[in-house]
């Protein structure tokens, strides 16, 4: 992979993307100090003079709720960030069709972005528009709606001028239908983000372009290519807030470092591989791991004491492996690579060990939306590459990901969606169950039978209220896993029941009860490459809070991430992570030095010093990459 096209583009693609989603914007009525008023004439919506249809009108005015919930103090502010994150939304999901096109992943078989007979010729999909509908949409979808209209797209086809609008409605349909595979990265129908499409997608100027022609096709072979397309996407962002005092929202932008692939495997292949091996050491795993470190000779008393503590078998589908600082998900993707590789060894079929993987084994967390919808592609990429049948896997409800962005939960009114849930069945079935009355002084619900999980929710609203500023670093207790996979239950019929106040509410809280499942519960590896940031670019509220929760790590982010994962380990689990050099050495560090060499056990370490991160010039980043194990007590390794 060259990636110096990637550096090339994918700054130039930033630019050009906001600027397209400001003038699709502005079409809608949508500027950076207000917002046009929407009329509503018959079975039309009018914004300044041009027409648009009753369904778009109710869109533009979900967009403007959008931007108005943004947590900003100005609306010049609200919108900017609005516009970053529909262009980067819009990149990320035009990027994921590059991929899939040029590895014929799409279900039809045309490519949507491109035409493989010329580069100048319009998408081939425009060629073969009804049988595109055909295998998208042969019965509609499953709720009545279609994701296209055969009789729409024919009559677009039969007029011959009207190219542009035909292929509006063909990639719509396109997103809408890969919806049903990966929700985190493509909107449902009638999602409102499809008004910012962008305009002229057919023409020769047309953003798309600069996606198939500036990178070749040979760059998009291997999925890292998202990895990298996002750090240099956010790279001018970046050098924008580096070195100053970090805004919230602008965290994963001044924090996210891509990570080569070469520390990636060490990490991977010195935990999990490492665990796998000190179990069954004549694996023929080792050697498929070029990066794995063979122990050293150990005395009679440590060969002992390591016997004790390994067990005898594991079942690949117990595995447990975060990464709590996912990025564009190269961990994640290192780890499905070696845990294919277990599974094969003990006998599973490769066509069931993707479902296995995705839903038992991998986890992952990050604070930037962005990058977990990155994460989760990336994995549905490899699990396609075993499994052909995947798609429809994740269609059937068997697989699910376990790759969550961390939502804040300061807009959620606890009075309001507990009563909307009505989990005791005293709101009327069919009505809006008091979702948007005002709130009353005593809940009837609060004194029955499901009193602790209405304090469940106050303790998640509470512990989740900074979490796009703290992330992965929010401890929410262990001993309250077995009430929050029992609520997710309980929210999950919600959403399949006929109550469409108790589905609203369920769709709201089901986020953070996810994240607070993965928060609370115990992995057998933890590995990572944290966010890297010192005191002097923490916000007050994050200074605030390491200073309380990590004060033997809060000079920076990164220390506290290499104490967190500890608290996320089950016993003997491994904690990997690539870090700043300076844990090593500074005085501010000594108390941290002197737990992990009284408590914990190093495994392996890697001293890399300045340039392992090539994309990094100079001694600005200087790292070691180690493995520790939560051993106790601990043990003296040679």
């Amino acid at each position: 992979m060259n990636t110096k096209n990637l550096k090339a583009y994918a700054p130039k693609a930033r630019r050009q993307f906001i600027e397209a989603i400001k003038q699709r914007a502005a079409q809608l009525g949508i500027y950076e100090d207000r917002f046009a008023e929407v009329q509503v004439e018959g079975g039309a919506a009018i914004i300044e003079g041009r027409a648009f249809t009753k369904k778009q009108g109710e869109q533009r005015k979900r967009l403007a709720q959008k931007i108005e919930e943004k947590p900003l103090a100005t609306h010049k502010e609200r919108y900017n960030l609005f516009i970053r994150e529909m262009a980067y939304t819009w990149f990320n999901r035009l990027a994921a069709i590059r991929y899939m096109e040029l590895h014929d992943y799409l279900e039809h078989g045309f490519r949507v972005l491109s035409n493989p007979n010329s580069p100048d010729s319009l998408p081939e999909i425009l060629d073969h528009a009804s049988d595109v509908v055909d295998i998208l949409d042969p019965n509609g979808a499953s709720n009545g709606q279609k994701y296209l209209d055969k009789n729409h797209i024919i009559e677009l086809q039969l007029a011959g001028n009207k190219e542009e609008e035909l292929y509006r409605e063909l990639l719509l349909g396109q997103c809408h239908y890969l919806y049903n595979i990966m929700p985190f990265m493509f909107e449902a129908i009638d999602d409102a983000t499809e008004l910012l499409l962008p305009d002229n997608l057919t023409k020769t100027d047309s953003i798309l372009k600069g996606l198939v022609n500036e990178i070749p096709e040979e760059d998009w072979q291997e999925i890292e290519v998202i990895g990298w397309l996002y750090q240099f996407y956010i790279s001018e962002h970046k050098d924008a807030v580096i070195g100053k005092v970090v805004k919230s929202e602008d965290i994963p932008a001044a924090t996210q470092l891509f990570t080569p692939n070469w520390i990636v495997k060490y990490l991977v292949q010195n935990s999990v591989g490492r665990q796998w091996l000190a179990t069954y050491p004549e694996s023929e795993l080792k050697g498929k791991m070029e990066y794995y470190i063979e122990p050293a000779e150990q005395s009679a008393e440590v060969i002992a004491q390591l016997k004790a503590i390994t067990p005898s078998s594991i079942d690949p589908e117990q595995i447990k492996v975060l990464d709590p600082a996912a990025g564009s998900g190269h961990i994640l993707v290192e780890v499905y690579e070696v845990l294919r590789e277990i599974y094969l060894e003990r006998g599973y079929r490769l066509r069931e060990v993707p479902e296995l993987i995705l839903t038992k084994n991998i986890y992952g967390l990050d604070i930037d939306d962005r990058a977990a919808q990155l994460a989760g592609f990336a994995l549905m990429m490899k699990a396609r590459e075993d499994d052909r049948r995947i798609f429809q896997r994740v269609q059937d409800g068997d697989v699910h990901l376990n790759v969550y962005s961390l939502q804040s939960s300061e807009g959620l009114d606890i009075d309001k969606l507990w009563a909307a849930l009505d989990l005791e069945g005293i709101q009327q079935t069919g009505t809006t169950g008091g979702l948007f009355d005002e709130p009353t002084d005593v809940i009837p619900a609060q004194a029955g039978i499901y009193a602790d999980y209405l304090q469940l929710f106050n303790y998640l609203k509470t512990s989740f209220l900074q979490a796009k500023t703290l992330g992965s670093l929010i401890q929410i207790e262990q001993k309250k896993l077995d009430r929050l996979k029992n609520l997710l239950k309980i929210l999950t019929e919600k959403m399949q029941g006929s109550d469409p106040a108790a589905k609203h509410a369920a769709v709201a809280l089901m986020p953070i009860v996810n994240q607070a499942i993965l928060l609370a519960q115990q992995y057998d590896a933890v590995i990572a490459n944290p966010p890297y940031m010192g005191g002097k670019g923490m916000n007050a509220d994050l200074k605030e809070f390491a200073k309380k929760q990590f004060p033997n790590s809060k000079s920076d982010l990164f220390a506290m991430f290499m104490e967190r994962a500890f608290g996320l380990l089950h016993d003997n689990g491994y904690n990997a992570q690539v870090n700043m050099q300076s844990w090593m050495f500074l005085s501010s560090y000594e108390v941290l030095r002197e737990w992990l060499l009284a408590t914990k056990t190093f495994v392996t370490m890697a001293h890399l010093g300045a340039r392992a991160f090539g994309q990094i010039s100079g001694e600005v980043v200087q790292t070691s990459a180690w493995g520790k194990r939560l051993i106790n007590p601990r043990i003296k390794q040679s």
